[in-house]
């Protein structure tokens, strides 16, 4: 073998692997090189060139260096090239997904941040939000838990903040999802700055009495803040789901479950203000911020440029078809920019004309559609592919959906928190060991009743599942008996 500046480490660590221990003991910043999987994906595109940068060496140093160990191990002489090689970070795109990979394990191993900052800035230095989504894609693909993956994001986004910080924010025409997004964040952050004045106005410890002329302003606040609830509900709905079409679902599973632990913050936030819980409610209150503001920046920097580059014309379209349906935080969105014609509804026999023959009956398409959102409860039908297949569109739903949902598996529907008890349910009642599974919950002072109910043929064979949700407590109110009609 003849060493020179191209010559590949892991084609060396091949032919000499005693030179394994040369490297580690001759840097510190060589100790990655103990991965096998770093020395099968990035050594073997990193020329001695990138690797005597990475520990500081000379080139022609190392070179002479490596050289004369083999020759001590072996007796072998090898010659030296002066050939020069490659300079710079390394670009690769397998290559750069395998060391951001190993920078994450070693974060989540408690490594420096330090040292894999530096480790960073001198293998890649540049990067896109597209390479760190997939990134925590592959992660979770390998087998790193989402939750892991959820509890250090925070610490992930630090490590590439600063080439983050370089790219400017994402950019689009007013009335484009991404447009209305970032408006609404700014709202956001009015609200986020006026809180946090508030608090620094009482100070850490304030005397209740004091802590309770401020709660009403306190309270309002953040009840203000609870309508990015929205903002979330269609990330959730609407963007995550196009995104799943293109392979990208881990990331949106983090950014899922970062979203509800924000909304429970909020709920303890409100009632521990309501209860004058000082001084606890300060270390919920500055979680509850930081949290919002860390999420915008995760938006802007990461989620939003990947889309921006992923999505098409035709697929923002599909983003923006059913966002009114679920609402906008704080403000409406401006006019301007419009999905174009492919991935509209279709029309044709939607007037209803089209007549269908039931068990007992005959009915138009637009009868069924009307009785279906009629019925004093909101019904879902998931099919046995676990894709939603329909939800009724009733006048006030008690629980958001949106178009986005149509064809996306119900698994991707629930919070990932809830994504073991979903698939509990389908493999039971696939199994026809259920049929029925119920489950009740008090929400917003009312009492909501929500049963999933096996769908089966008629040899029995499981065709779905229907959610039907239905609020109750006016129901749960009656008593005795009402025979006659009491209209004034």
């Amino acid at each position: 073998m003849e060493l020179s500046a191209k010559t590949k480490i892991d084609d060396l660590l091949r032919d000499y692997p005693f030179l394994l221990d040369f490297f580690i003991k001759r840097s510190p910043k060589f100790k990655m090189l103990e991965s096998t999987v770093m020395r099968k994906t990035v050594g073997k595109v990193a020329p001695l060139s990138h690797v005597a940068h990475i520990g500081g060496i000379e080139l022609g140093t190392l070179l002479s260096e490596i050289a004369s160990e083999i020759k001590a191990k072996t007796g072998v002489e090898v010659a030296i090239s002066t050939e020069a090689g490659p300079s710079g970070p390394v670009e690769d795109a397998e290559a750069r997904q395998e060391i951001l990979k190993g920078i994450i394990r070693d974060l989540h191993k408690g490594v420096d941040m330090a040292v894999l900052k530096q480790r960073f800035y001198e293998l890649i230095k540049d990067i896109d939000a597209t390479e760190i989504a997939k990134m925590e894609q592959k992660l979770i693909e390998e087998g790193m838990p989402e939750s892991e993956i959820k509890r250090l994001c925070d610490v992930h986004v630090e490590v590439f903040k600063e080439a983050l910080g370089e790219r400017e924010v994402p950019s689009a025409p007013p009335g484009h999802p991404i447009h209305t997004f970032m408006k609404e964040n700014r709202t956001a952050e009015t609200i986020v700055q006026g809180l946090k004045a508030a608090l620094e106005r009482l100070c850490d410890t304030p005397e209740k009495e004091v802590f309770r002329q401020q709660k009403k302003e306190l309270l309002d606040l953040i009840e203000r803040l609870s309508s990015i609830n929205l903002h979330y509900l269609r990330k959730e709905n609407q963007l995550f789901p196009v995104l799943e079409v293109h392979g990208i679902s881990g990331p949106s599973e983090v950014m899922w479950a970062i979203h509800d632990d924000i909304r429970q913050t909020l709920k303890y936030a409100r009632a521990q203000t309501a209860e004058l819980q000082v001084p606890l409610v300060y270390g919920t209150m500055k979680y509850l911020l930081q949290s919002v503001v860390d999420m915008i920046y995760k938006e802007e920097h990461i989620l939003f440029p990947m889309a921006m580059e992923m999505l098409t014309d035709a697929d923002w379209g599909k983003v923006k078809r059913g966002e009114e349906e679920i609402g906008y935080a704080w403000i409406e969105p401006e006019r301007g920019w419009m999905p174009g014609a492919e991935g509209a509804p279709a029309e044709g026999k939607a007037a209803g004309q089209e007549r269908l023959t039931l068990d007992t009956g005959h009915l138009s398409l637009e009868q069924v559609n009307l009785l279906l959102t009629h019925l004093p409860l909101d019904l879902s039908f998931v099919d046995e592919k676990d894709e939603v297949a329909y939800y009724s569109q009733t006048k006030e739903r008690l629980f958001p959906r949106s178009p986005g949902v149509i064809g996306r598996k119900v698994q991707k529907c629930h919070p990932p928190k809830s994504f073991h008890m979903v698939q509990k349910i389908l493999d039971e009642f696939k199994a026809g060991k259920r049929d029925v599974a119920d489950f009740w919950i008090q929400m917003k002072g009312r009492f909501i009743h929500i049963r999933y109910f096996a769908v089966r043929d008629s040899e029995g064979n499981y065709r779905g599942t229907l959610e039907c949700s239905q609020d109750v407590t006016a129901i749960r109110k009656l008593e005795g008996e009402q025979r006659l009609l009491d209209w004034d």
